[in-house]
């Protein structure tokens, strides 16, 4: 068994920022990568608040509608008409009608009948594979400018998916790895908790600080500039409906080390994985607008980001929770980069266990990880996490002001992780 061993004072101690050797090194690698005409280059990202699954403002809310608001931001925020975006791709996991679902919030949106659009379903990658679709179509010069996006409604569609009416292949109980793909995601959890000799201490403690970057973020203001407001309706226990504005992400409270530890292990008996260290089920959408950096140069955007590496990875089904532990590796070796030279990871944290593993597995500084918080505080609204990652690291490095890059990263039901390098070209 590997364990992982670690200090906690060095893991939850002060904040150490950022020190002026990651910056030099950041700019250095930034740096490697020469502009050229056919980068791909991101223009705006923005994303919903992310409401509580099932019981949240967005509880009523379709996923139709949930994609308007930053379909209409984006294009707002670059001053591009909806007739211009040449194609939109939707990253989606349970609307069992996600292609009707992401055409009607197109029309909802004012952008016309003669943008064509699809939905892509990569697990809780969905919405970072969208937009990794939409920059393949601009690199190969099918498109130069579409937009890439997720949306997950987990209170209308969590229990509509069809899967338990379509018969399982026999097979599958034959064949060891087919046979894991069907482990609950909770107990490939327990399994990465129990290999790799996490605790529940290091877990809980891990899912504290995501609680305390989240509330800090949000008492600061830090996400303001990327949640677009929603306007939306939703009935309370009496029946009676009400217009609310949505612009706080919901899951975000104040968490006591002491409470976390008191909660019951949610999917073993005895196990570590509970309510309190996992991702939280949400609801939730965001959206990325991409162009040719030639086609941004001629309408005189402003370039926000700029895609430098994508790498997907497979791994063992029943503990699908390390893809990030091994599809970061492989995106710097593509890039040929180090985990120094990155200044923000911003890494799904599906589970507290497999966040934590990841972190320590790679030696990546913990003031690196998640600086605003995770999936543990903010939630984890599956198809559009992808995506609302893009916004949340690039307002984050756009805050800090300097060129940088950073990486975003999650694993994947089934058992595979995905993670994908973005520069912040720095001020104009």
């Amino acid at each position: 068994m590997e364990r992982l061993q670690v200090t906690f004072g060095h893991l939850y101690g002060a904040e150490s920022g950022v020190s002026s050797r990651c910056v030099e090194t950041s700019e250095a690698a930034a740096r490697r990568f020469p502009d050229s005409a056919d980068d791909v280059v991101i223009i705006s990202a923005r994303r919903t608040a992310i409401a509580k699954g099932g019981r949240g403002a967005f509880k009523e809310t379709f996923t139709d509608a949930l994609l308007v608001p930053v379909f209409q931001a984006v294009l707002q925020e670059a001053n591009v008409a909806p007739q211009d975006v040449q194609d939109i791709c939707v990253g989606n996991v349970g609307d069992p009608r996600a292609a009707v679902s992401a055409r009607t919030g197109q029309f909802f949106s004012g952008i016309p009948e003669t943008t064509p659009i699809n939905t892509v379903n990569r697990q809780c990658s969905s919405g970072l594979q969208a937009c990794m679709n939409i920059a393949g179509a601009i690199k190969t010069g099918q498109i130069d400018l579409g937009i890439g996006a997720g949306v997950e409604s987990m209170s209308l569609h969590r229990n509509a998916s069809t899967e338990s009416s379509v018969p399982l292949n026999p097979a599958i109980f034959e064949h060891d790895l087919a046979r894991q793909v069907l482990i609950p995601m909770g107990i490939t959890s327990e399994n990465v908790a129990e290999k790799f000799g996490i605790t529940r201490e290091q877990q809980d403690k891990f899912a504290l600080l995501s609680q305390q970057r989240a509330g800090k973020a949000q008492q600061t203001g830090a996400f303001n500039k990327e949640i677009v407001p929603v306007k939306t309706k939703v009935t309370d226990k009496d029946g009676n409906e009400h217009t609310v504005t949505v612009s706080k992400d919901e899951g975000v409270r104040p968490t006591k080390l002491e409470s976390l530890l008191k909660l019951k292990a949610a999917f073993k008996e005895g196990g570590s994985t509970t309510a309190g260290n996992s991702s939280q089920v949400s609801d939730g959408a965001a959206a990325v607008l991409m162009a040719r950096r030639s086609e941004a140069r001629k309408r005189g955007m402003k370039i926000f980001g700029v895609i430098r590496g994508y790498a997907v990875v497979g791994c063992p089904p029943d503990i699908m929770g390390i893809g990030p532990a091994v599809a970061i590796p492989e995106l710097l070796k593509k890039t040929g980069l180090t985990v120094d030279d990155i200044d923000v990871f911003e890494i799904n944290e599906a589970f507290a266990s497999q966040a934590f593993y990841t972190v320590q597995k790679l030696g990546i500084p913990p003031e690196k990880v998640n600086p605003l918080g995770g999936a543990i505080a903010l939630g984890h609204p599956l198809g559009c996490t992808g995506a609302r990652q893009i916004s949340t690291l690039l307002h984050e490095l756009e805050r800090r002001g300097k060129r940088s890059l950073g990486v975003v990263s999650m694993c994947m039901g089934t058992g595979m992780g995905a993670a994908c390098l973005i520069e912040y070209p720095g001020p104009a």
